[in-house]
C-alpha cells in the first residue's frame, strides 16, 4: 500500500500536466487567440472551456472591455486662425482580435497611438471649418459625432471599433483669451453705464414731475383756501351788515371798541388826532 501512493500520486500530477496543456478558458472580459507554432490558427471570443494540442498550441488574451484613450490636450486652430485648447478622449474595444494583434501587435498602448493619431486629425479638421462660437455653443455635439464615425470608419482596419469620441474641455489659448477677457469687460462697462445713464434719466423725469405735481396741488390749494377766504370774507360782510341794520348804534360801538383795543394795544404807540374826534366819541361822553 505504501508503494502505489507515491505511484498514484506521480499519475495524478502527470494528469494535471495533461489537463493543464490540453484545456484552456476564455473569461467573458477576453478575447483569445490560439497559435500553432507562432502562427494564428483560429480566435475564441466566446467565452467558455476550450482545447488545445499540448507544448504545440498555445494561447494569448486580450481584454475585450471597453477601454478608454485619455489624449493630452492638444490646441487646435478655427476658421478664425485662433487657437484652441481641447481636451478630449476616445472609448473603444476589440472586434476582431485576429486583425487588432496583426496591426498593432495587439498591445493597447500602439493601438492608443493610433486612435489618438485619428481622433486628432478629424477635431482639427472640424475645428478649421468652424468659428470659435460655433464651437463653443452650437456644434460640439456634431463635432463628436462626425469625429466619432470618421474614426471608427478608419480605425476598422485595427480590428477596433470607436464607441464614442468626447470633449471633455474647450478653453482659449491664454493670449487670446485675455483679450475675449477684456472685450467681455468693456462690454459689459458699457452696457452699466447704459443702464445708470437710463437710471439717471428716469430718476430726473420722475423728479421734475413730482416737482411738477406739487406746484400744481400747492397752486389748486392756495386757490381753493382764496376761494374759501373769499367766501368767509362775504359771509362776515353780511352778517356784520345784517347786525347793523338791526341796531346801529350798539354796532357803532362794537366797532370803536375794536379800535380802541387795536389802538391802545402798543403803549409805545403816539397819535396825533384831534381831542373833539369822534374817534373819543364814547370815551368822553359813555352814555350816548
Amino acid at each position: 500500500m505504501s508503494t502505489k501512493l507515491p505511484i498514484i500520486a506521480i499519475i495524478l500530477f502527470v494528469l494535471a500536466l495533461i489537463a493543464s496543456g490540453v484545456f484552456y478558458t476564455v473569461d467573458e472580459r477576453e478575447k483569445a487567440l490560439v497559435f500553432k507554432f507562432g502562427e494564428i490558427i483560429r480566435a475564441d471570443n466566446k467565452p467558455g472551456l476550450r482545447i488545445k494540442v499540448p507544448l504545440i498550441d498555445s494561447v494569448k488574451y486580450f481584454d475585450a472591455r471597453v477601454q478608454t484613450m485619455d489624449a493630452e490636450p492638444e490646441q487646435y486652430i478655427t476658421i478664425e486662425k485662433k487657437g484652441l485648447i481641447v481636451d478630449s478622449f476616445v472609448k473603444w474595444r476589440i472586434i476582431d482580435t485576429t486583425q487588432y494583434f496583426v496591426s498593432v501587435g495587439g498591445l493597447p498602448t500602439i493601438a492608443s497611438q493610433r486612435l489618438r493619431q485619428l481622433s486628432n486629425d478629424g477635431l482639427r479638421t472640424e475645428f478649421g471649418k468652424r468659428t470659435v462660437t460655433e464651437v463653443i455653443s452650437g456644434d460640439r455635439r456634431q463635432i463628436m459625432e462626425i469625429v466619432q464615425k470618421e474614426t471608427n470608419s478608419e480605425a476598422e482596419k485595427y480590428g477596433i471599433e470607436v464607441i464614442d469620441v468626447r470633449l471633455k474641455r474647450i478653453d482659449l489659448v491664454p493670449e487670446i483669451a485675455q483679450s475675449v477677457y477684456d472685450r467681455m469687460e468693456a462690454e459689459r462697462d458699457r452696457v452699466a453705464k447704459e443702464l445708470r445713464a437710463r437710471g439717471a434719466e428716469t430718476a430726473e423725469r420722475l423728479r421734475a414731475d413730482a416737482d411738477r405735481q406739487s406746484q400744481i396741488i400747492v397752486a389748486n390749494a392756495e386757490r381753493e383756501a382764496q376761494i374759501k377766504r373769499g367766501e368767509g370774507d362775504a359771509k362776515a360782510t353780511r352778517i356784520y351788515a345784517k347786525a347793523y341794520s338791526q341796531d346801529e348804534e350798539f354796532f357803532s360801538f362794537y366797532r370803536s371798541l375794536e379800535a380802541y383795543k387795536n389802538t391802545f394795544k402798543n403803549k409805545e404807540a403816539m397819535m396825533v388826532i384831534e381831542p373833539d374826534s369822534d374817534f373819543f366819541k364814547y370815551l368822553k361822553n359813555p352814555g350816548k
